[in-house]
């Protein structure tokens, strides 16, 4: 039996690409992760690192010579980010020429906010993903396959406990993330803060495990990969979601969100329950490693992007 051939390109937003191909390979696929260049925070997520040089010519004679290599050992081209190897209006009729399949990946923050008329260029590929029933607003007829993880990696670890629980809040963009008001909501409480930011991936997940309280962002109106991690480990995690969203994902996914919902306004608020009582930290942990063993695990993940490939036509 034919092996399939999958490459993801060309870029490792948030871990997402390598942990699917990862996922995949698992499952006896012959997937690659090729990348215009590795992210800084994960340096070695990636099968294939073309380190793009600067300057346009330059960088389209790189990307041209490796479609022309991994043209013939692909039968699926998964793209993220709204990027392709080669310009959209070249890339799409050579793989259609060449009978090759095609899916756009989005991330979020690649198509939060665009009108219909910007994102119509998605278009072009065989299929479109995005990773949450908030996202699916913007491309309506893409298919939910949410960011996955490898829970051998995560196992649920106690916090550091104590008076004074520590909270822990990743602020790559503190702004975008609304740290200041993490910074003024933990004033107002009995707690300790730590603000993770400037560390490699590997890292941070290990300043992550020592968290009694995650907060995650106060902006976007949806959860990304770092309370996807903290919630594997068990933590129970604070953040700011959509309420149609929230009720999507139930609705679609047959499962109950756990973030405790907050907002800028109402971060102490929201907090002050987690911080009073150990044990509804550890109910609410609890039923965080549940919710992605349910919906996260990359082995459930593998799954659904197969499905996907298999219905392409």
């Amino acid at each position: 039996m034919t092996r399939l051939r999958v490459t993801h390109c060309p870029v490792n937003m948030a871990g997402i690409a390598w942990k699917n191909v990862q996922a995949l390979k698992r499952r006896g696929v012959d997937a690659r992760l090729v990348v215009f260049r590795p992210q800084p925070y994960r340096p070695t997520e990636f099968d294939w690192n073309l380190n793009r040089p600067d300057g346009f010519l330059r960088a389209q004679l790189v990307q041209a010579r490796a479609l022309a290599r991994l043209l013939p050992e692909t039968d699926v081209f998964h793209f993220y980010f709204g990027l392709t190897l080669v310009p959209r209006r070249l890339q799409f009729p050579i793989l259609k020429a060449a009978g090759k399949r095609s899916v756009f990946h989005f991330v979020g923050s690649d198509i939060r906010g665009k009108s219909p008329a910007e994102l119509a260029y998605a278009r072009a590929a065989d299929a479109r993903v995005v990773g949450s029933y908030d996202a699916i607003r913007w491309v309506p007829d893409a298919e939910v396959i949410p960011p996955g993880v490898d829970l051998a990696r995560y196992p649920v670890t106690p916090g550091r406990g104590g008076e004074r629980p520590l909270v822990v809040h990743a602020a790559a963009r503190p702004a975008k993330k609304g740290t200041s008001f993490v910074e003024a909501a933990c004033a107002e409480l009995p707690v300790d803060l730590e603000v993770v930011h400037g560390l490699t991936h590997d890292e941070a997940v290990e300043r992550y495990r020592q968290a009694d309280i995650v907060v995650d962002q106060l902006n976007s109106g949806w959860y990304g990969l770092f309370a996807i991690e903290a919630m594997a480990m068990g933590k129970p995690v604070v953040g700011y979601l959509h309420q149609e969203a929230v009720r999507r994902t139930e609705e679609g996914l047959g499962v109950r969100v756990p973030i405790v919902r907050a907002t800028k306004e109402t971060l102490a608020d929201s907090l002050r329950p987690l911080v009073e009582d150990a044990d509804e930290r550890r109910r609410r942990g609890a039923e965080s490693r549940a919710y992605v063993e349910a919906v996260h695990d990359d082995e459930r993940i593998a799954d659904r992007l197969l499905a996907l490939y298999a219905a392409l036509t």
